[in-house]
């Protein structure tokens, strides 16, 4: 792709309308502020200090900044970590810095970083920002500080060799790849203050996510006011194997896509300093609220990737090539040429003039510094499960209407309100906090943004089509996990409610896989959630939300059934599981029936009336788990029964029988790892293989009435021998 050196976009460079709207500040005034006061020596020394950190700590055991010429002894006999993406990033966090530090009164700047290969630059951008600490509690700026950077990367065991919520200050989308403009678009909504700067890798482009993303903020038209999205791609040319589709692009076509996109794209290749700032000031001049109909801009950075590394080295050439993804030399330690290529490559930063000798930054880059970020809020314990009566909550919709009514909330979902049944305003029409838009990864990805933001959120979405979502869920859960260990918790649950279930749907809308997905990270924060009726899941739903550090999952049929009665819901709700006396019989039974779920519930009730009925001389046990993660095993699962509720429950050696909405494998798991295997027989979800009624599927799934009454009978009988 060909690039510019200077912006000439055709347009009307003009000022915004002179009213902003209400919170959102002048970001055009504050970019010609930081541009007066910050020289463009002091930027483009900033960017050498990131580029020079980010190559040695790949490289350099020792001699941190080149105070006396290289020897071999000073580098890593194993080169590990990603070069590639560092030049273009460092070169946009340099640029940012002085916006940052004079961004307005009140206003937010975040960058969010959507690949995370990019670990040296954050790294490094956390040193000079004086925010990391490896050597103990000493200060940011240190020869011992700046040693421990470089000689201990990739810090495995600390802060990764990638970038991780571990490292000081950095934002990212958890590790999916996609996903970046989507959670900058979350964000920002209801935050005027707020700008996010999302930096895009141009392979990232090619994904659904990414490609869905540039259309999506079209759906938050007149959804309320926002802050806005800069987004910035990083069109570098290779993606780690070859070059991307975007660099197959000649500079009109890129242009005339993004334009037909509903953007400004403004296009720089990054080697004329002054002009990239020139342009940046005019991207800051069109920004607008997220969700206005003009175009936005979207800066396109144009830098190869690898720039500033070597050009060749031991007759072979490595700019251009998937050799600058990773280390860019191999063995420098042990080959003469790479390492003679290594010295000039280093040498060429002029590293003795970026840091002191008692590793500070120099006083030209600390001007163009962003300063300290803002210090996360303190980690609050996960609320407690609250003990509210499910006569509190009359039906979802209410639940939802009333957290919608104190604001800080949003709901998101794939153009299925309205099939879900839920009912959000007297009319049936769509509130402005309600948003649908026919993407699962989109209604994620704004999710995700806005409960990293401190805000509630909801996604609802039938339940055959949120397995699309795993990839991203999982990620999101190692994301929060690492965020926790920092004391970055605290933050809203991500809840979905997960409703249209299979067990109505035709053939092609039957998937429960996203629960059992979930069951089998192990992870203490998931949560799959299987009330009994409408009233309780209701119920379920208030607690989701006003819950933290949770991912939940409430999975609930939006065709009504029966209700049961409400006395053994408080322990539904406290412990997970609780005992229906009004269908247990005194004394030790013959069997214990277990349902989850309403389908289940259904079905599970109406066999006990014909086993009584069919064989009065059975004594059961009838109980109801409300969340299947408390069936596993402590510690992996902090909110499972204990030995002595599990053995109340289930008893040590009276079969089971235990019918749930989900795939019956992962609740086999979740009770094989309590060493429980042969007395258990779970049936749920068994794929038909054909298209069948409702009623021919729980026949199929041996979930129906009559077939779970002839199983629990027939347990009965092989366990009296």
């Amino acid at each position: 792709m060909t690039t510019t050196t200077d912006l000439d976009s055709g347009t009307d460079p003009a000022h915004p309308p002179a009213s902003l709207p209400l919170g959102f500040p002048d970001w055009a005034l504050a970019a010609g502020q930081a541009a007066d006061a910050v020289p463009d020596q002091a930027i483009n020394a900033f960017w050498r200090a990131l580029n020079y950190l980010s190559a040695a700590q790949l490289y350099l055991t020792d001699n941190p900044r080149l105070a006396r010429p290289l020897r071999t002894s000073d580098v890593k006999e194993s080169p590990r970590g990603h070069w590639g993406v560092c030049p273009p990033a460092n070169f946009m966090l340099a640029h940012l810095g002085p916006l940052t530090a004079w961004r307005p009164a009140g206003s937010e700047l975040l960058v969010l970083h959507g690949a995370g290969h990019a670990g040296p630059s954050a790294l490094a951008h956390a040193y000079l920002n004086g925010t990391l600490r490896l050597t103990g509690a000493g200060p940011g700026w240190s020869m011992p500080e700046l040693r421990a950077l470089i000689t201990g990367f990739p810090h495995t065991e600390r802060f990764g060799g990638e970038i991780t919520p571990l490292i000081p200050g950095v934002r990212h989308t958890g590790g999916q790849l996609g996903p970046a403009l989507a959670i900058a678009q979350g964000m920002v909504l209801d935050s005027p203050h707020r700008l996010v700067v999302p930096l895009i890798g141009d392979g990232e482009l090619e994904t659904g996510a990414t490609a869905a993303a540039w259309l999506a903020r079209r759906a938050l038209a007149g959804s309320g006011g926002h802050g806005a999205v800069l987004p910035v791609v990083l069109a570098n040319g290779l993606k780690m194997g070859g070059p991307s589709l975007l660099a197959g692009m000649s500079e009109e076509e890129v242009h005339s896509y993004f334009t037909g996109l509903g953007y400004e794209p403004l296009i720089h290749e990054g080697a004329d300093l002054p002009g990239f700032r020139r342009l940046l000031a005019d991207a800051f001049q069109r920004l607008q609220p997220l969700g206005e109909s003009g175009r936005q801009p979207v800066i396109v950075l144009t830098m190869a990737k690898g720039h500033t590394g070597p050009e060749r080295a031991a007759g072979r050439r490595i700019a251009g090539t998937p050799a600058v993804h990773k280390t860019p030399l191999k063995g420098p330690r042990n080959n003469d040429a790479e390492f003679g290529a290594l010295a000039t490559w280093l040498a060429s930063y002029r590293p003795a003039d970026l840091f002191t000798a008692q590793g500070r930054p120099t006083d030209l880059v600390r001007q163009a510094l962003p300063g300290p970020p803002r210090e996360p809020e303190a980690a609050r314990p996960p609320a407690p499960l609250a003990a509210c009566g499910p006569q509190s909550w009359p039906d979802a919709s209410s639940v939802i209407r009333e957290r919608a009514a104190n604001g800080a909330f949003r709901l998101f979902s794939p153009d299925e309100i309205a099939s879900n049944r839920l009912g959000l305003s007297a009319d049936g029409s769509l509130p402005p906090w309600a948003v649908e838009i026919l993407n699962e990864e989109i209604c994620h990805g704004w999710l995700q943004g806005y409960t990293e933001t401190g805000r509630d959120a909801l996604l609802a979405t039938y339940e055959a089509f949120a397995p699309v979502n795993t990839s991203l869920l999982v990620q999101h859960l190692k994301h929060r996990r690492l965020r926790y260990l920092t004391g970055q918790g605290g933050l809203p649950s991500v809840n979905y409610l997960i409703t249209s279930l299979g067990w109505r749907n035709t053939y092609t809308h039957q998937n429960p896989g996203l629960a059992s997905s979930m069951l089998e990270t192990e992870d203490g924060f998931v949560h799959v959630y299987t009330p009994a009726d409408a009233t309780r899941a209701a119920a379920v739903l208030a607690v989701m939300l006003a819950g933290h550090d949770r991912v939940n999952f409430l999975i609930t049929d939006k065709h009504p059934g029966p209700s049961f009665p409400p006395d053994p819901f408080r322990n539904e709700l406290t412990d997970g599981a609780a005992l229906w006396p009004h269908l247990s019989h005194h004394g030790r039974p013959h069997l214990v029936l277990a349902s989850a779920g309403d389908v289940p519930a259904r079905e599970l009730t109406a066999a006990t009336m014909l086993l009584r009925r069919s064989h009065p001389e059975i004594k059961f046990r009838y109980l109801h788990v409300n969340d299947l993660a408390v069936l596993g095993p402590a510690p992996h699962w902090p909110y499972a029964l204990d030995e002595t509720a599990f053995t109340r429950l289930f008893g040590t050696d009276t079969p089971v029988l235990m019918a749930v909405p989900t795939h019956p494998g992962s609740v086999r798991a979740l009770l094989a790892a309590r060493g429980e295997t042969s007395r258990f027989h779970v049936v749920g979800y068994r794929e038909p293989g054909r298209p069948t009624t409702p009623e021919g599927l729980l026949e199929h799934c041996g979930l129906s009435a009559a077939a779970l009454s002839a199983q629990a009978a027939l347990m009965v009988k092989e366990n009296r021998g």
